[in-house]
């Protein structure tokens, strides 16, 4: 016989926990000896034990407790039943664990295998890790609000990718990042995507724009946040659109 200290810590509960599952009705509560104290026996461990692990497992303690009262077949079948809860339970963990690692590397599980390759590929390119993070969360944030356009845009900047004077374009852009607003090279630059823009598209709108939209805005308000070069880049492009 062992006392209710024992008890706990060979079934690793507290003593709190074996009053709660005496008050649940879960596991009977034995009388006091002449000492005063209360005496569980190895059947009152191994009952313990098993509440322990049911309830680790999820279960609830009023199914618990009518599991107590089951027979051997329902019991089996139930403990089949919370076997395939728990199944369900580790693989949707693991396919968080998966989203997390990579919200932890900057990418989430929403984005296309062919965009998580052209992320990849953006270093070797030339790209600066900013730029890959920058587009990475913009490539999110498309996908999210405009699954429907968001593919006709994403390729067609890979394909401005594919040609090495739009690649290098778009280089000069992530280098422009750091320069003075003013540097005659953001004028260049601005003059160079105007050209370009109206070579590949003509008067038509850009690929994948919704013109009734505030996410282009909210975007291009990201991109160019982080630098006042930018900032000025932005606006001469739009200037000069505009012409």
């Amino acid at each position: 016989m062992i006392t209710i200290g024992q008890l706990a810590r060979y079934a690793g509960v507290s003593t709190k926990t074996i009053r709660v599952y005496h008050d649940k009705g879960l596991l009977p509560e034995p009388d006091r000896d002449s000492s005063g104290y209360r005496r569980y026996t190895a059947q009152d461990a191994i009952d313990l034990i098993k509440i322990r692990t049911l309830a680790g497992a999820g279960v609830p303690l009023a199914r618990i407790r009518e599991l107590r009262a089951a027979s051997d077949e329902d019991f089996q079948e139930a403990i089949h039943q919370v076997d395939a809860g728990l199944t369900a339970r580790i693989q949707e963990l693991r396919e968080t664990q998966k989203r997390l690692r990579r919200l932890a590397a900057g990418r989430l599980q929403m984005l296309l295998p062919e965009v998580n390759s052209h992320l990849d590929r953006l270093p070797a390119l030339g790209f600066s890790p900013r730029w890959v993070a920058l587009e990475t969360d913009l490539w999110i944030l498309v996908f999210a609000t405009h699954p429907d356009t968001a593919l006709e845009l994403f390729r067609d900047q890979t394909e401005a990718l594919d040609d090495p004077t739009l690649r290098q374009m778009y280089l000069d852009y992530d280098e422009a990042h750091d320069l003075d607003p003013y540097d005659p090279r953001i004028d260049d630059l601005a003059r160079r995507i105007v050209q370009a823009s109206r070579e590949r598209y003509g008067s038509n709108d850009l690929p994948g724009q919704d013109t009734d939209s505030e996410i282009p805005a909210l975007i291009q308000g990201a991109v160019t946040a982080s630098s006042p070069a930018w900032q000025r880049l932005d606006a001469l492009i739009r200037e000069r659109l505009l012409r």
